[in-house]
């Protein structure tokens, strides 16, 4: 999908706010002698920038705005390195309220839902951009924040909340304690709008019917205003992003040359209006596609595929690359596994070992599913892993997101 004409002129009013500002990327533009694009191959010539360009210019060399236009910073949840720093603008802010209100509405939540947030707030972008969305929208806000999972069911069933936001792992927990106290008729959620993980389709059909609600998957990234940037429709044909505010790009992870529309790559994202912190052709390492064509559901907004992962993801056991993507799409294929799995990567006696965990019920024989899941692994994947089955339940859950793949070779 080429940039237009009209996202052009937005990129280049961009660059010259970046360029003026002495910003990082400004630098990176004015020594390679660029002060402005004239067509989509100019475009796909400017460098990529990086979390770790973002980093480097910690606390405050993103700010392309001056500061007194400045209302507002957030940080990435990054627990390595230096965090990133992302200045808004009280447009930026702005902005980023109408994205967060369309994503609502293409999911048919109106101003009569009531809208319970569980996503944390404060520097972290999710709790306060869902907030906002809904108050333009309208609804009324359950402002709750994560954790305290007692007070979040006692809240949910006075208040009678009919839409529900969180990560799918604290969705998934959700679920699980309201079948285990037995209160599903004092529910009254209609739909989930969950984020910030990736997930797999037996997770969402499993919280969907255990809920009895619609779930959408809603994108984005703190670098890239925050959640809300994208959202499914009602069809679940990928995920409509708003072209007007966002150039998306995806391109090959290791040469980083654009790849067709409909093939697997790495998301890039140019923000088109953004003015606190603007990024150009800024590499997210998530893996997904540009879905062509049209919706069913009439919307002009083009659409990306489900993420499927992050190209950091990637695990390489015995010289054979692993995405968890590829355990999940096996897993799926046996019913009585529940939508939880662990994996444990080690290096034994010189060499990889790599140890799944999966949870089902105790009315089936543990070693034969233990068996057949792995040659499974074998047979689709090349390698053999240890597979330990465990009762639904043993594996950790979490109120934000689950960590499901350890790496204990570089322990």
């Amino acid at each position: 999908m080429q940039i237009t004409k009209e996202q052009l002129a937005l990129v280049n009013d961009r660059i010259r706010a970046l360029v003026a500002s002495g910003s990082f990327y400004g630098k990176k533009l004015k020594e390679a002698g660029i002060d402005h694009v004239d067509s989509p191959e100019d475009f796909v010539k400017l460098p990529f920038s990086e979390k770790s360009d973002l980093r480097d210019a910690y606390p405050l060399g993103l700010m392309t705005a001056p500061e007194d236009r400045i209302v507002r910073i957030h940080s990435s949840s990054g627990t390595t390195g230096k965090p990133v720093i992302i200045p808004y603008t009280a447009k930026d802010v702005e902005d980023w309220s109408i994205m967060f209100e369309r994503c609502y509405r293409m999911a048919g939540l109106t101003n009569m839902d009531r809208i319970q947030i569980t996503p944390g707030y404060g520097l972290w972008t999710a709790g306060i951009g869902f907030q906002a969305g809904a108050e333009r929208l309208g609804a009324m806000v359950i402002p709750m924040g994560p954790g305290n999972t007692e007070k979040q069911l006692t809240m949910m069933q006075d208040m009678k909340s009919t839409v529900l936001c969180s990560t799918s792992s604290y969705a998934l927990l959700l679920a699980e304690e309201i079948e285990k106290r037995g209160i599903k008729q004092n529910i009254h959620l209609r739909k989930g709008i969950i984020g910030s993980e990736r997930w797999g389709e037996k997770m969402r059909t499993y919280i969907s019917e255990k809920l009895g609600i619609e779930l959408y998957d809603i994108y984005g990234l703190t670098e890239i205003y925050g959640p809300g940037i994208g959202i499914n429709c009602e069809h679940n044909t990928g995920m409509h992003y708003w072209d007007d505010y966002l150039y998306l790009e995806i391109v090959d992870p290791a040469t980083g040359e654009p790849v067709p529309d409909g093939e697997m790559g790495e998301i890039v994202i140019t923000t088109l209006v953004k003015e606190g912190a603007p990024l150009i052709r800024y590499r997210t390492h998530d893996l997904s596609r540009i879905i062509p064509g049209e919706c069913k559901c009439g919307s002009r907004f083009p659409r990306i595929g489900t993420v499927m992962g992050r190209t950091d993801d990637m695990m390489k056991i015995k010289g054979v690359n692993v995405f968890p993507a590829q355990i999940e799409e096996i897993l799926k294929e046996f019913p009585e596994l529940s939508s939880e799995y662990q994996i444990r990567i080690s290096h034994l006696e010189g060499k990889d070992t790599m140890r799944i965990y999966v949870e089902t019920n105790g009315t089936v024989d543990f070693l034969k599913l233990a068996s057949d899941v792995s040659k499974r692994v074998k047979e689709r994947i090349g390698f053999t892993p240890l597979v330990k089955v465990v009762e639904i339940g043993v594996l950790p859950r979490s109120e934000k997101k689950t960590k499901r793949v350890i790496d204990e070779r570089y322990d």
